[in-house]
């Protein structure tokens, strides 16, 4: 199976966080890669937005990039800082919300 990274330089190095950009209202998503067994997107999320209670296929890492997100699994609301990281795991239900403006790095491994 093949990845090939898109949307991003390469052989140079990189500050994540500024590989995307906040936008008033808004999430924003930039995939980096995809196939049928992983997934690795930034996103941006302007205070207040959200991606509502879903289940995903695959266990999906999220690293907090900038300010402040809030994790929601089965129910349970974690609250996510720059550095810090968090496992979705594959079948529960979940959802992400802009505590603050907010940035993250989404890995989903299938």
């Amino acid at each position: 199976m093949n990845v090939k990274m898109k949307n991003i330089s390469q052989a140079e190095v990189l500050v994540l966080k500024d590989q995307i950009t906040y936008q008033e209202g808004q999430v924003v998503s930039k995939t980096l890669a995809q196939n049928a067994a992983l997934s690795i997107t930034l996103f941006s999320f302007a205070k207040g937005e959200e991606i509502s209670t879903h289940e995903s296929g695959g266990d999906a890492f999220v690293t907090c990039l900038d300010g402040m997100g809030k994790i929601t699994i089965d129910g349970v609301d974690y609250l996510l800082h720059e550095g810090e990281s968090i496992v979705m795991p594959a079948g529960h239900p979940h959802a992400v919300y802009g505590e603050e403006a907010f940035k993250m790095l989404l890995v989903v491994v299938f």
